[in-house]
């Protein structure tokens, strides 16, 4: 037995023999409430049970967040070597979008599975678009090549700011299809008891009349 087993059976022992040995009490109230203190104490116990990691549930996806928190705060560090303002606000906003969506992920592993590309592939490549996007627009001579990069780097980047909020939505779909499930559910309540705003001035109105 462990520690906190023996503990639920002293006290689950303790709370048999005391009403059956100095109360008096019949044997099998006796062991009834022997058996509701050990329960009782099993179950104070597991409510302190320390819920486990997300290092020790899914170590693959623990890794690819932190590698993620890295990449976005390298992204961050970029944005004011940037010297065009327009797209330093739309880093801006890709810099809060990923915070969301690794937040949410953290919270919700299992919405992992629906964006993979995420993590492996969209963040780290834009990450690589934004550094190579600094190199070249801090040059004093820009090929047309280099030209020809930095107009498509930025229509990139652009794209990138609507497709990051449509995965955090992505995110939220399943939770707002269930809110707004509860919200009808409430509202049929309601009018089925009657509670409707109508309802109450006319109530409101007949008590004042009287």
């Amino acid at each position: 037995m462990k520690g906190k087993e023996l503990v639920s059976a002293a006290l689950g022992s303790a709370f048999f023999a005391v009403p059956y040995l100095a109360l008096a009490t019949p044997l099998a109230p006796s062991i009834i409430i022997g058996a509701a203190a050990f329960g009782a104490s099993e179950l104070v116990f597991s409510s302190f049970k320390p819920k486990k990691t997300l290092k020790e549930t899914n170590a693959s996806l623990y890794e690819k967040i932190i590698v993620a928190k890295k990449e976005n705060k390298q992204i961050l560090e970029l944005m004011p070597k940037i010297e065009d303002l327009k797209l330093r606000d739309e880093l801006k906003e890709i810099n809060s979008t990923v915070d969301k969506i690794i937040n949410e992920v953290e919270k919700n592993p299992r919405k992992a599975d629906n964006i993979k590309n995420f993590f492996d592939y969209y963040l780290p490549v834009l990450l690589k678009i934004v550094n190579r996007y600094d190199e070249i627009e801090n040059q004093k001579l820009i090929s047309s090549e280099g030209k020809t990069f930095i107009k498509k780097a930025n229509d990139m980047i652009k794209n990138t700011t609507d497709a990051f909020n449509t995965i955090l939505a992505s995110l939220y779909q399943k939770d707002i299809l269930d809110a707004s499930s509860d919200m009808k559910i409430y509202d049929m309540m309601l009018k089925a008891d009657g509670i409707t705003s109508d309802n109450l001035i006319m109530k409101a109105g007949e008590s004042n009349e009287k």
